[in-house]
């Protein structure tokens, strides 16, 4: 196997064999991300991809999934994806699902039927970083996608046969704005109805342009007590009409959550209360290490 740089992976793809299909990331200007800063964005050619999926073969005797790496692999075409996809299901015939991160704009590129025809071919899950539903903060941060496009993106997905991982961020908007940040990204995960959502708490990579907001004082971060007010906020409006399996036990989060929405909705909303209470709950900066 050979790999290009740091590799990036969402948590649950811990166990899974990662396979550079792309580098770097086709944005990559979001203001509080540095995972691609120091790689140009290019697409692998496929005979190293096929070299490194018989590598991995002659490597491992079982591979349940398979996770498409860099930034967003779904920016690649069907005709580029498909044959990946088709030998991954000729070389690993006991692998589960074969997942990618992507973004709105690749999404909403493709025709449903496009997405549909990926989910024939052993694509499973689309993991999404939405950030916030706030349409302010989303142009703060240059994320690329409006909020009615991260939406539908979500809706594309679902309606595929596929299923959304969509991420945001507890404190992206700072002290400022992180009122309205909670309420419209907590209506947003009710609008969107993904099948699982990911709250992960912002952490300050030195190299990027919210890192230079905050020396410059433009930005304030909140605190972990205004996190958690924050959560507790985005959680009391977020009411999917179908199961959502929601998460917030990152290494960056200072409270472990973790539930199905809407039916553990209210124990993690005393949870978050218990904690506003007593901070000591909460955990502690040094052990917010990536």
């Amino acid at each position: 196997m050979r790999y290009e740089g740091t590799i990036y992976r969402p948590p649950s793809e811990a166990y899974s064999l990662l396979v550079q299909v792309t580098i770097g990331c086709s944005h990559n200007t979001c203001t509080f991300c540095g995972m691609f800063i120091d790689k140009k964005y290019r697409v692998r050619p496929q005979e190293e991809i096929f070299e490194d999926l018989e590598d991995a073969r002659m490597r491992f005797p079982s591979v349940g999934r398979i996770f498409l790496c860099d930034g967003d692999a779904l920016s690649l075409s069907n005709d580029r994806l498909i044959p990946i996809l088709d030998k991954i299901s000729e070389l690993f015939p006991e692998c589960e699902r074969v997942n990618v991160y992507g973004n709105a704009i690749d999404v909403l590129a493709k025709k449903p039927e496009q997405l549909r025809e990926l989910y024939e071919h052993g694509m499973r899950m689309v993991y999404l970083g939405a950030e916030s539903g706030d349409p302010q903060v989303l142009a703060a941060i240059n994320k690329g996608s409006s909020r009615q496009e991260i939406i539908e993106a979500v809706h594309m997905i679902e309606d595929s046969g596929l299923m959304a991982s969509v991420t945001f961020i507890s404190g992206l908007a700072g002290k400022a704005g992180w009122k309205e940040h909670a309420v419209k990204t907590g209506t947003m995960i009710s609008e969107m109805n993904a099948s699982y959502v990911a709250l992960l708490t912002l952490m300050v990579d030195q190299r990027t342009e919210i890192a230079r907001q905050i020396r410059d004082g433009e930005f304030q971060l909140l605190s972990p007590e205004e996190v958690v007010a924050e959560t507790y906020l985005l959680l009391e409006n977020a009411k999917p009409q179908k199961p959502c399996v929601f998460r917030s036990n990152h290494a960056s989060n200072y409270l472990s959550l973790k539930g199905n929405l809407p039916d553990d909705r209210d124990a993690m909303l005393k949870k978050l209360k218990m904690a506003m209470a007593d901070s000591g709950m909460l955990k502690d900066e040094i052990f917010r290490l990536l």
